[in-house]
């Protein structure tokens, strides 16, 4: 866990908000509030009325460079609609660039505004759920500025060294989103480092999810993120009663405005 709750602004870049340069002034204002961390949503399509959509990789690119402190990163970026080995080149040059500030969420992905059906991805969860598991094994080995040979399902890697590595060390951080009510997400997240928890209910569901967690967590393995969302609003206080370590500030992804946002950024929570 962390020492203390940490707060962070969770980003849509659709509409106004797909302009890295706008999010890079709004990461800036954030961090001089004191905020902790700043995310974005990962999308190539979504649901009408968006319809304009920034590129997450060039947006945290762009923060990265204009902040020094803030941790950074998508949430969640669809492995199985990525290739691994341009995902880690991508993931290892960012936390280059924030100097060691990159967290990866990671996460089947979905298909809202057919982002998957209507590009020729592949649709059906059990089978992103394979190129999930096998891409972020391979992801992680690729950071390791070692030699991999990988020839999987689906992916191939010969003899392979990739660097320079990031800057975090064992890894770059790996969040996993788990929506409420499957358990197998959680099973998966238990492996890496955190936990983005969608859709759920009450902070009583968010202590049952995490029972499960420390189940199937490994002996050992160190400290473990829970990343819950809520409006600036929303009391995060019984989240992080219930294990939550940062608060998600989340904006709704049709009318989200610049304005709003830096409304946010002025009230942030203290959570101790």
């Amino acid at each position: 866990m962390t020492d203390r709750p940490r707060t962070a602004i969770f980003l849509p870049v659709f509409g106004e908000l797909a302009d890295p340069g706008l999010v890079a002034e709004l990461g800036a204002e954030a961090e001089a509030a004191g905020w902790d961390g700043l995310f974005v949503w990962d999308h190539m399509l979504y649901r009408a009325p968006v319809s304009d959509i920034a590129d997450p990789w060039v947006t945290l690119a762009a923060v990265a460079a204009a902040t020094t402190r803030l941790r950074i990163g998508p949430m969640v970026t669809p492995v199985p609609r990525r290739r691994p080995h341009k995902l880690a080149r991508e993931t290892a040059s960012l936390d280059r660039l924030s100097r060691g500030r990159l967290i990866f969420g990671a996460g089947l992905g979905g298909d809202p505004g057919r982002e998957l059906s209507a590009l020729g991805e592949e649709t059906d969860p059990v089978a992103r759920g394979r190129l999930l598991d096998e891409g972020l094994e391979l992801l992680v080995r690729l950071w390791s500025a070692e030699e991999v040979t990988h020839h999987g399902a689906a992916y191939v890697a010969d003899g392979v060294v990739f660097r320079p590595p990031p800057v975090q060390q064992p890894r770059i951080p790996v969040w996993l989103g788990a929506r409420h009510g499957f358990r197998y997400p959680l099973r998966r997240a238990a492996r890496y480092d955190g936990v983005f928890p969608i859709g759920l209910p009450a902070p009583g569901d968010l202590t049952d999810m995490l029972k499960l967690v420390a189940a199937h967590r490994p002996a050992g393995a160190g400290a473990f993120d829970v990343a819950v969302q809520g409006t600036i609003d929303a009391d995060p206080r019984p989240w992080v009663d219930a294990g939550a370590t940062w608060w998600l500030v989340r904006f709704e992804p049709f009318t989200v405005t610049a304005a709003e946002v830096q409304d946010a950024i002025g009230r942030r929570p203290s959570l101790g």
